[in-house]
């Protein structure tokens, strides 16, 4: 079957996919997003990047739109963070959303923000939503937070900003007005990352949208633009285990390969190995130079950045994958894209990341973190066994300072925990060997006061019999003396 070459952008390599895309794959996420916003469920899309995220929402946008509903996107990277006050960030917020719903005609925000001068910014915000924007639009609304991940670097605190939307969805149950409003929150962060002071109630409001890969029953829009069978598409899927910007990439590279030239019947008669040939030159091999767009050094950046290696470690040694607790940290590395819940455990996502980032690239990366005299006892302690390469004295606290706070690898772990029980070991017996001369010169001190005692004793005696001697004489002296003069006279 020869391709059908006419449309050269099949294939989207990065970016949202236009509402027309013909490469589009419509998945169970799709029907979920679109049936919870139709209803007015508060609904949030929190994933790993490059999984289609932002496509999904603007297909259901239009989707939305076609029966009446009134959308608008806020987009947080647009408005701006790092370097935008609170006043700048909300009031852009509200642009947004003026625009999006034109209402600019109608509304002067100049004049409607500096007419509350006692107001806080996010109570501006909030009183926008109730008296302007639910009392300029009859029907129902949906506001989509795109980049949602992008409040974490804001300057200020933006709890206030979740705590509005929370409060629109509880008061739902004694405004009927409010339920004409429905918020969509997208991005990579976790509802936990989304209100970060510990003493408030954590975002907890709204129904999770699961983003999963493409399955092979849903991907017939990708195996159109091959005009291949089945089967490739069976085989592609198998590398990128459906993550679908690598799904869109490796179709477009065995698009490439075979525009114009479909594969012999040799080459059909082992499709796994010319479809494993096309993965390896076009993507694994020398990576970092075929990265482009840039995916896998998104990936790589997460996992350093997240302190996550000795967590990913542990799950590239887990043979069927590592138990999923849904900690903290297995969210994160989760949010990196490099791993997937599958049936209570994490996995390796796919193919292509387990021939990127395999154990010798772990190795590697561990080896850069590590303090180099870490480094070097490590790595000889690892391959000889010798336990005088545990680390000892100050290098030893050093590398427990050095590795507070960061997800350790098995190995890491291991040789930090031999390394204090020799430390401890070596301290007790030192003890014990402090201990007992500690003991001996105590007796030997005890010994030698005695016999100082027992020497004072005699020396004290023979002082008493000298002095009494002397005594006796010195009478016996004064007496003869006075007898003399008494024999004189």
């Amino acid at each position: 079957m020869v391709l059908d070459v006419s449309n050269p952008y099949f294939y989207k390599l990065g970016g949202t996919l236009e509402v027309d895309a013909p490469s589009y794959v419509q998945r169970q996420a799709d029907n979920d997003f679109y049936q919870g916003l139709r209803s007015g469920e508060f609904c949030y899309v929190l994933n790993s990047r490059q999984m289609g995220k932002s496509s999904l929402q603007t297909r259901t946008r239009q989707r939305l739109e076609a029966e009446g509903i009134r959308c608008a996107i806020v987009d947080i990277t647009e408005i701006g963070t790092t370097e935008s006050t609170a006043v700048e960030w909300y009031a852009g917020i509200i642009d947004t959303l003026l625009n999006g719903f034109g209402l600019y005609g109608q509304f002067d925000l100049n004049d409607w923000w500096e007419s509350l001068p006692l107001l806080s910014p996010v109570q501006r915000f909030s009183k926008f939503l109730e008296l302007v924007l639910l009392r300029s639009i009859a029907g129902p609304i949906v506001i989509f937070i795109d980049e949602i991940d992008s409040v974490r670097s804001l300057p200020f605190d933006a709890d206030d900003f979740f705590a509005v939307i929370r409060s629109f969805y509880n008061q739902r149950s004694t405004e009927p007005d409010y339920r004409r409003l429905t918020f969509a929150l997208i991005g990579s962060a976790t509802p936990v990352d989304l209100i970060r002071d510990m003493q408030r109630t954590p975002f907890n409001v709204g129904r999770a949208i699961e983003l999963a890969g493409f399955r092979l029953d849903e991907v017939a829009p990708l195996q159109m633009g091959l005009g291949l069978e089945r089967e490739t598409m069976g085989e592609i899927l198998d590398w990128t285990g459906g993550q679908p910007f690598l799904t869109q990439k490796v179709c477009d590279l065995v698009r490439r390969e075979v525009e114009g030239r479909p594969p012999s019947p040799q080459v059909w008669g082992d499709m796994k190995e010319w479809v494993a040939g096309i993965v390896r030159e076009g993507i694994t091999e020398n990576w970092e130079g075929k990265d482009n767009p840039v995916h896998l050094r998104t990936i790589r950046g997460r996992v350093l950045e997240g302190s996550l290696l000795g967590l990913y470690q542990q799950v590239l040694a887990s043979t069927d994958g590592l138990v999923a607790d849904d900690s903290i940290e297995q969210i994160h590395l989760r949010l990196s894209g490099l791993v997937v819940k599958r049936d209570g455990r994490l996995q390796v996502f796919n193919r292509i990341y387990r021939e990127v980032f395999d154990r010798a690239w772990v190795d590697g990366e561990l080896a850069k973190l590590r303090p180099a005299y870490y480094g070097a006892a490590i790595a000889e302690w690892s391959v000889t066994g010798d336990e005088s390469r545990l680390l000892r004295g100050e290098a030893l606290r050093e590398a427990i300072a050095w590795s507070s706070g960061k997800q350790l690898s098995d190995q890491d772990s291991r040789f930090l925990r031999l390394s204090q029980e020799a430390e401890n070991q070596a301290e007790k017996e030192a003890n014990q060997i402090l201990a007992a001369a500690r003991h001996q010169a105590e007796t030997a001190l005890t010994i030698a006061n005695r016999r100082v005692k027992r020497q004072a004793s005699i020396g004290g005696t023979v002082l008493v019999i000298s002095l009494l001697l002397a005594a006796i004489a010195l009478t016996s002296a004064i007496f003869a003396g006075n007898q003399m003069e008494l024999s004189e006279e």
